[in-house]
């Protein structure tokens, strides 16, 4: 009749999850509010995340990593999600900044930077994104020109996520003007590089403990054997590595939800209005099963994604933008309804809905705006 586990977790999934949300319960939730309220980088969630090796859990164990599968990579995210999606960037933007190498890298290039962030030493950043060149990212202008055994680095980068903690940064640029995206090439640039410089903090609507900043390159030399592949392959990289993260954009959605849910159903079967519990009101029941319907059609689709991921399917770059659209728009849906079902509990900060809510926002739009996914979803499809 088949094989019955085919929609189920394993026992280690299932086991990771516990240990996550345990971990999150206790060490990431109660600093949520106050990372937000500050725009304080959650250090006490790094801190637990790295002692118990989920802050980056992608990384291969030859490495030195914990060799978490995508799936397994994903309920990290989601759970820490749950808690405080601040500190999900942590495991997320790991991921996102290091696999460039990962797909592409040399064989010195990967034992140079993996152990260190597998050891939690170091994070990692992911720089595409331009002042002039957002959706539009082959339309960047930073240049990397050769100079002997050296690129020198000139430009700019905008919206890079963690920047100012990350210790590495893989860095996009063109080497050779006037051919496109084929032209582009990826870099991996130290903190400490000389040329080197970030800008101030981006001042957000969400995830306001994750910080966002400008990357700025004023002749920043750096050794020819950064370059992450051969040159005029960054832009292919750069798109190889967004279908694997953008799922990973789709279960920080998917947590952020369940937390929204979560709180909103505990709130309903406590509040008390006309004489009975809100949660007896049918109009209220609705709500909260169409909030639960299409969080779990979110997070199948996520985990499908991510099993696609893992195996490196053919349409993986479908289900990746699928995943991240369904995802975040969900997850703007659920917590903006959660904070309705709260009332005017729900629009202060004593609730952590409203948080919620703001947070969600941003996972319609980077990694590529939900229009953007709805494009590359399109294409794929025409293709047949």
């Amino acid at each position: 009749m088949g094989d019955f586990d085919l929609f189920r977790l394993s026992a280690e999934h299932e086991a990771i999850r516990a240990a996550v949300r345990d971990l999150c319960d206790d060490k990431v939730a109660p600093y949520a509010a106050e990372v937000d309220e500050r725009s304080e980088f959650p250090q006490q969630a790094y801190d637990a995340l790295r002692a118990s090796d989920f802050h980056a859990p992608h990384v291969p164990e030859a490495y030195g990593g914990a060799g978490a599968d995508a799936l397994a990579t994903c309920i990290v995210i989601e759970e820490v999600a749950r808690a405080c999606a601040s500190s999900s960037l942590i495991p997320a933007v790991n991921k996102l900044g290091s696999l460039p190498i990962m797909i592409a890298g040399s064989a010195e290039i990967k034992e140079r930077y993996l152990p260190p962030l597998a050891r939690g030493e170091a994070m990692f950043s992911y720089a595409l994104s331009e002042p002039e060149a957002g959706s539009d990212a082959g339309g960047m202008r930073t240049t990397a020109v050769r100079d002997g055994d050296t690129y020198v680095l000139n430009g700019a980068k905008r919206w890079i996520t963690n920047a100012g903690v990350s210790d590495f940064y893989t860095v996009m640029a063109v080497t050779e003007p006037g051919i496109g995206t084929r032209g582009i090439s990826a870099f991996v640039v130290e903190s400490n590089d000389a040329g080197f410089s970030i800008g101030a903090l981006e001042k957000k609507l969400g995830i306001k403990g994750s910080p966002t900043r400008e990357l700025y390159f004023d002749t920043c030399r750096i050794p020819a054997d950064r370059l992450v592949g051969a040159e005029g392959t960054g832009f292919q990289t750069a798109m190889a590595t967004l279908d694997h993260t953008r799922i990973t954009i789709a279960a920080q959605a998917v947590g952020i939800a369940q937390g929204a849910l979560d709180y909103a159903l505990g709130y309903v079967k406590e509040r008390q209005q006309f004489g009975q519990a809100v949660a007896e009101f049918q109009g209220v029941q609705f709500m909260l099963a169409d909030m639960g319907m299409k969080l779990e059609a979110a997070r199948s689709l996520t985990y499908v994604a991510a099993a696609k991921s893992e195996r490196g399917d053919a349409d993986l770059t479908y289900f990746g933008a699928a995943a991240k659209c369904l995802s975040s728009d969900v997850a703007m849906e659920i917590t903006t309804d959660a904070v309705q079902l709260l009332g005017g509990y729900g629009y202060v900060k004593d609730y952590p809905v409203e948080r919620m809510m703001r947070d969600a926002k941003i996972t319609q739009i980077y990694e590529g705006t939900n229009q953007v996914q709805r494009i590359v979803m399109a294409r794929q499809l025409l293709r047949g």
